[in-house]
Parts: C-alpha cells; structure tokens; sequence
C-alpha cells in the first residue's frame, strides 16, 4: 500500500555497475523484506539513480498522530497524494538525460527509491540499503554486485537530511538538497550540503520587504514547536523589529502527540485559532516543511468558538517556501476557504517542456517498477483496483482510465512544482558533474569493453570539486549554478493561492525576489493582479496596530505597549509633518512656512511697509500733511517775526523748534519702503538726533519762560541768564550729547538690512536690524530724559500769569509727548512685521503733532485769526 507523505526525502544515487550487467537487469537479493515493506520504484541503468522518499504520514482512528510508524503497518493509511509529481520529476529529468546523446554518451541512468516512513529508523535502513548489501550491510555493495555511490539528492524534510548525512559523511558522498537547509550545529564543518532552494536569508528578507510594501507593520506568526520553528522566530523577529514590525502573537503548534495527549493537543489548537481570527493582525506568516498545511487545517474544526459565522473572518496567511497546499486523503471534503487570497514563497521554478505531457502519460497500467502510483492513485481518486483486495470491494473501481489533470490541487497539479524543479535540477546538477569530471583532462581514467565509462574509487569525492563549479542553463532557460557556499543562486517567486469551492486551486506568480538586483529593488510585486480573501472585498487588507498618523500629526507610543501601537497627536504651531507615522515634527525651512493643516511647508512671501501698501500710503499721507502744516506756521510766524506774540517766544528757538518738527515729520519717511543700507543707517539715528533738538528747544523754552518770569521781580538775580545766548548754548549742549551717543551706535554696531524669517508666519520681513538694542533705547531714553525734565519744569511752571504763560501749553505738549513713547516701547516689543515699523511712524508723527498743537496753535490762532491780541499791552497784562 502507499503510504502518506509523500517525498519529504528524494536521494539520487548514481552507481556504477560492472561491464557485464545488462542494462535492465535487476538484481534482488533473497532476502527477507524489511517490516514494514519498503515501497520502491526501480529503473536499471549503467548509472543508478536511487532516492529515498519519506511520505508517511500514519494517521490512526483519523485523528492520533504516532511519532514513528510501528514495526508493522496499520490498515489504514492517511497520504498526501500531491508529492508523487516529485518522482515523476525524477523520473523525467532521468529519462531526458538517457535521451540525449550530448550526455553521458554510451550510458544509460537508473534509480532507485525506497520509503523512508518519516522515521529516523528506515530513513537510516534505506540510506544503507543504498551503500549496502542487503544481507551484510557492506557499504558500497549490494549482493554480489558492486556499485560506486557518486551523488545522494534530498530532501524535502531537513530533519531527515539530516540523518541521512550522518551516513553518507562517512564516505564523503556528495548530498543535494532540494527542501530546507538542515539545523547544522552538529556536522562538522568541510563537509558540503548542495542546495537546491534558494538561501532562506534570502526569503526572510523578502518577507520583511513584503510586509513593508503593504505597510503590515501588526503581524502573527505561526510555527510547529520544534527547533526549526524556533530558528526561525530568533531569526526574524529581531530582523523585522530593526524595520519597525511587531508581533500581536507567536504561536507554535504541535505536529504530532500520543493518542493519551490528543485531548490537550485539540484544546491548544483551539486556543491558537481563536487567537489568531481575533487579533488585529491580518498578516500571519506562517513557517513549516511541506506537510505543514494539512495540520494547519485542522485549526477552523477546533475553534471553541459555539458557533461559525457565515462569513468567516479572513487573514492573509504569509506561507514560506517549503509550504504547499496539500492534504491528507481523509481531508478531501474539508473546506479550504481559510486558505484563499494566501501568499506564498516559493523556490523559482518553471514549467518545463514536455513534463505536462509525461505527466498525462502516466497511468497505473505499466508501472515497471514503480511500487507507489498503484497505491497514489487508489488514494488520489478514492477508488480501488481489484487485484489489490481480496474478499468484496467496497466503493469505486479504479480503471485506470482517471485523468489526473481532473484531481483538485490539494492532491495533484499538472503544472511543475518548485520542489519538483529543483529535483529536476539537482538530476542535471550530478549528471553534468560527472560528465565534467569524465571528460577533465585532469582526471585519470580508461575506457574498455563497451564503452562504457569506469571511476576509480578516488574519484567519489572529486565529484565535489565538479558540483560546486557547476554551471549551465535548464531546458526551461534559468542558470543554475551554485555560490562559495554550495547554494544555488536563485531567487523567489511570490505565489497567490486562489482556493474555489469545488477543491480546486490555482497559483497565481504575483511577484518576484531577485538577488541579482540591489536590495531595495529586490521585490518586484504585481499588487493589482493579487486576490485577497473575501472578507476583505478584494480591498487591500491593513494589518496595524494603531491607525496611521496623517501628514500634520506625530507618532506617541502608548506605554506599556509594543512601539507599533501609539497615538496621534497634532503638530505643534510652526512644526509640520509630510509623511505618515512620522514619530517627530519638524520645522519648515527659512524661507517656507507651514500651511493651515500643518502638513506642508509654503514658500514665504516678502514682506516690509511699503508706499504702495495702505497702511504705507496712509502713514506717507499723514506724515506729508503735517510737514506742510509745520511748513505753512513756520511761514507765518517768518511772515510775522515783528509781532510781539512772535518775539516774545524767543524767534531763534521758535524758528529751530519748527524746523525740527518739519524735520521729524519728513523723517518719518526713511522708515517707509524696503530697508537699504543707507535707510538702516539713517533711520534712528535721524530721528533720534532730531527729536533731541525739538524736545531741547521745547526746554530751552520752557526755562526762558520760567526765567523771564522770575526775572520780573525787584531785584532778581535771574535777569543775567535771561537771553538767547543761554537757550542756544543749551539746545547746543543737549542735542550734542545725543549726537554723539548715535556717533558711537554707528561706530560700534551700526544698524543694517535684515530678514525676519520666524516673527510672522507666512512671511519674510525685511527690517532693519538695529545692531546693537542697547544703543536704540540709550537714544530713546536720553530723547525721554529731557522730555521728563521739561514736563516737570512745565508743569512746576503752569499757574504762571497767563499773558506769559506758555508753560501751560509745553505742559499739555510734554504730557502727550510722554504718553506717546511710554506706551510705545510695550507696543513696539509686541508687534511683527511691518507693523513694527508702522507703530515706531505713528508714535513719531503722534508726537511732532502733539508738540506742534500744543505749542504752536494758540499762537497761529492769534496771529492769523486775532492779530487784534498780538499787542505788547495783552502780553504783558497780569492776571488779577
């Protein structure tokens, strides 16, 4: 009978058989069979092909999973039909090899397989019935006849290469392996494994390049509680972390127990589905051998869960390369929904030309030799033949007649498997090595009898030398050729699974990784041609933890918590963000600024007080208005200097005050427009130097008025400094000292043209550094200084007669003008921009026109509209 598991193990033997066996003998040695039988498929040749295929899965009472099969086999066993196409590969590339001649001329290859059972025990016994006699267990005979071991190819199970190599190290004979690397802690270093899938360094990285292509930062993972599965989660999960990837679970299964622990095995498997449709993650990478899916089936049916919805929840199963879909015989009506829209690495492979046709060729009919495809295809088709039973047959006939290309997937596909290419390949990998090492000029070697090629002894493990430089192209075009570590440079393919309800299947190649390429160029993925499982309606599936911050917000990591699950926080004011998830906010360059949404920088507009801006145009007006108002009394008050109103007030400081003032006002115009080199210069230093002349010449007059007064009276001593030699020599005096305070500003750090980037949003403002703000407010507060000293002389001053009384009106004038530039220095400090500026104008205009109201007024009222009351008599008139 077939047993379960198929070709988890395929070893290749080439052997050399004497000159004088014909080619299709077959030589058995009476010998009683091993227990229990070993399955065998044989073809003689000048070179033998001999493969050890472990497909046992036994499976008792349909649900007891036993470690290794008993001594003798039970009634019935539970197979997975699907790996059968594995010895058809075999057979295959054997039978293109003898059919051409560039290969091997004059020889013809065998092989031989034998079933290893999926147990250490017959994997060791078929290992030696391949370097033995079956009586003796000679190595390197077999009865009578002796054979030259050259090359052993397998498996699809590491655990039983494994074993396998601690036979065949002995003897330094080559071993290819077409499924996963074997755990290699104890094997001593120097003796090489071939592989013939592509490094699983490789697939790691290409699931980690996967998962970030679509963003699944949430994943699970699932793997058998064994050391490969954990190789596997101390492999990848710090990989995946360093890339930002965390893990909701990982969670290891059993592969088989006792039928005392089948209890606890089902109550665990339960456990693990149930925890794996209810987490958020909807990414499961999944690790195991090639029988791995066929118990991963069994999860939906141990769900705790009362009651299945109609629709069950999906998750997009991540399955590695020695994963296929696959089930047991008894699992023929199981539903495979859980499967569909899964993704899966796969070893490259191709559809070869010609396999399909030897494929739909095979039938039971004429098997010549081969002892599994009676019972594969009694297993595949659910049927029996006859002469296999004895007493009555229950259930369908076999004919013999079945097509395999009607098999569902899960139990046959017609199209090469990536596991069967590569036992197509390693066939080429020895047969081109052993035609390289026959034909090197190097190698000593005869030629007798019939042609027929002879190896010395020596010559076993010089085959290595030939395997590891191996180089050509397969009839499907890929290179094969190995690296400095004996693995095959190849790369992946990413397969879809597209499940239907009637148990069929397809693969669909979605994508590729290529290690010829630059790593961040090494996935090539088709996302639109991929099919998702339905619970998804065929949107891409998102497998996070925490919903992706949008442009404008930053990442917070909530505490306690995986760093894949966080908050999301909005920018601060003047940060932004452009990406998604970003963990940081940053600021705009100089010269941009964010926009509303904080998710964008905008290139900043200039900005300064110009005459075309309103506010510009309205401080120009202004400014212009007054200059010809100061303009117009200082004309009057020329026109009228015979007056007495006008001599009275000291026409020299008068004339000055009124030129200072026309002075200030055009002054304001050097704050107006784009700052410039000579504007900066000028600016403050103008005003400020101007401004101390007016605000002298104010107390200059306002002590003439106070000293005139005091000089009135008998016998003053006040008379001697009344006079415009005293007043001159104190605006002198006073407009000098702010001049030289302006003098050392411009020599120690003069004022120049600047941009403001930060102040207002938006905008780039250019302005005029002062240099050096200590300079600005000593000319400030000198300017306050004399204003504070002459509102207290006028204000002492105020009840004087008020034909004399102008210390009333320097009073009212000091007052406005100190109350100007008291609230001006906290607006300055507050205000952006032009605005600046705009406030510094406003608060000199306000100024000059509160002195020129103030001061000037009364007098232009008198002279223009009174001139009755500009007498001598009306000036000098007391009050009673």
């Amino acid at each position: 009978m077939f047993v379960a598991r198929l070709v988890t193990l395929l070893v290749l033997m080439l052997v050399l058989l004497p000159h004088v066996i014909s080619k299709t003998r077959f030589v058995k040695c009476n010998v009683p069979d091993p227990q229990p039988p070993l399955h065998q498929y044989h073809q003689n040749g000048d070179f033998i092909i001999g493969g050890i295929a472990s497909h046992s899965i036994i499976i008792s009472n349909s649900i007891a999973f036993t470690q290794e099969p008993p001594t003798a086999l039970p009634e019935e066993l539970n197979v997975v039909p699907k790996h059968y196409q594995n010895i058809l590969a075999l057979q295959f590339a054997v039978k293109e090899i003898n059919e051409n001649p560039q290969i091997l001329p004059n020889v013809t290859l065998g092989f031989h397989i034998y079933d290893s059972y999926f147990s250490a025990k017959w994997t060791y016994h078929a290992t030696m019935l391949l370097t033995s006699t079956l009586e003796t267990f000679v190595p390197n005979y077999i009865c009578d006849i002796k054979q030259n071991l050259l090359a052993i190819i397998g498996g699809l199970d590491s655990q039983t290469s494994l074993q396998v190599a601690t036979i065949l190290d002995i003897y330094k004979v080559p071993q290819l392996i077409y499924g996963s690397a074997p755990l290699m802690n104890d094997k001593t270093p120097g003796l090489s494994f071939y592989q013939m899938s592509p490094k699983e360094d490789l697939q790691y990285q290409g699931i980690l390049y996967f998962l970030l292509h679509f963003r699944w930062t949430w994943i699970g993972i699932l793997t058998f509680n064994d050391e490969y599965g954990d190789r596997f989660v101390q492999t990848v999960v710090p990989l995946f972390s360093q890339s930002g990837i965390c893990f909701a679970f990982t969670e290891r299964t059993q592969k088989f127990t006792f039928i005392t622990e089948i209890d606890a095995l089902f109550n665990k498997g339960a456990k693990i589905h149930d925890k794996i449709i209810n987490s958020k993650a909807n990414a499961v990478v999944v690790y195991g051998e090639s029988y791995a899916v066929p118990f991963f089936r069994w999860l939906p049916y141990l769900s705790e869960r009362e009651q299945m919805p109609s629709k069950p929840k999906g998750k997009v199963w991540i399955m590695t390369a020695q994963m296929e879909l696959t089930s047991f015989v008894y699992q023929r009506t199981w539903d495979t929904n859980i499967l569909h829209g899964a993704l899966s690495f796969t070893a490259h492979s191709r559809d070869l030309p010609g396999f399909h046709q030897f494929v739909e060729n095979k039938n039971p009919s004429s098997p010549k030799g081969d002892g599994f495809i009676m019972d594969f295809w009694q297993q595949a088709f659910a049927c029996v033949f006859t002469n296999q039973v004895s007493g009555n047959v229950e259930g369908d006939i076999c004919t013999g007649e079945e097509r395999l290309e009607n098999l569902p997937g899960p139990f046959f596909e017609m199209s090469m498997t990536s596991h069967s290419y590569n036992i197509y390949n390693a066939v080429y990998v020895v047969a081109l090595a052993l035609y390289a090492m026959s034909t090197s000029q190097v190698k000593h070697r005869s030629m007798a009898g019939r042609g027929e090629l002879k190896l010395q002894n020596q010559q076993l493990w010089q085959l290595h030398h030939f395997l590891r430089h191996i180089s050509f192209n397969n009839s499907a075009g890929d290179k094969i050729s190995f690296d400095q570590n004996g693995e095959i440079v190849a790369g992946f393919d990413v397969n879809n699974w597209i499940v239907f309800s009637n148990q069929s299947f397809q693969r669909v190649k979605v994508g590729k990784i290529d290690p010829q390429v630059p790593p961040d160029q090494a996935l090539a993925i088709s996302e639109d041609i991929i099919t998702w499982h339905n619970w998804f309606n065929q949107t891409l599936p998102k497998s996070v933890c925490s919903d992706s911050c949008h442009p404008g917000s930053s990442k917070k990591v909530k505490e306690g918590e995986p760093f894949c699950c966080y908050d999301c926080t909005p920018c601060p004011e003047g940060k932004i963000t452009i990406q998604e998830d970003m963990i940081d906010c940053y600021e705009c360059e100089d010269k941009k600024y964010p926009n509303r949404n904080r998710n964008l920088c905008i290139p900043k507009s200039t900005s300064f007080l110009s005459y075309e801006d309103p506010l510009g145009i309205s401080l120009t007006s202004f400014a212009l208005s007054f200059a010809f108002i100061t303009a117009l009394v200082l004309g009057t008050f020329m026109k009228h200097h015979h007056t007495p109103i006008v001599k009275a007030n000291n026409w020299m400081l008068t004339y000055t005050l009124l030129i200072s003032l026309l002075l200030c006002f055009i002054c304001a115009l050097l704050f107006i427009g784009q700052p410039q080199v000579v504007t900066c210069l000028l600016r403050q230093t103008v005003f400020g130097i101007i401004f101390s002349v007016a605000v002298s010449c104010v107390l200059a007059k306002t002590i003439t008025v106070v000293l005139a007064f005091m000089a009135t009276k008998p016998g003053s001593r006040m008379r001697k400094w009344v006079g415009k030699g005293m007043a001159n020599s104190l605006v002198l005096s006073c407009s000098v000292i702010q001049g030289t305070i302006c003098t050392m500003w411009l020599v120690i750090c003069p004022p120049f043209p600047d941009v403001d980037m930060n102040s207002v949003a938006g905008e780039m403002v250019l302005e005029c550094n002062e240099g050096s703000v200590a300079m600005f407010y000593c000319v400030l507060g000198y300017m306050g200084f004399l204003a504070l000293v002459s509102f207290t002389v006028a204000f002492f001053a105020r009840k004087l007669p008020d034909s004399f009384n102008e210390a009333k009106f320097i009073t009212f004038s000091m007052l406005l003008f100190c109350s100007v530039w008291l609230s001006f220095v906290p607006t300055y400090l507050s205000m952006k921009g032009k605005y600046v500026v705009a406030v510094e104008i406003f608060s000199i205009l306000t100024s000059s026109a509160g002195l020129l109201g103030c001061i000037f007024a009364p007098k232009y009222y008198i002279i223009v509209l009174r001139p009755e009351l500009n007498s001598r008599e009306l000036l000098i008139r007391r009050k009673t």
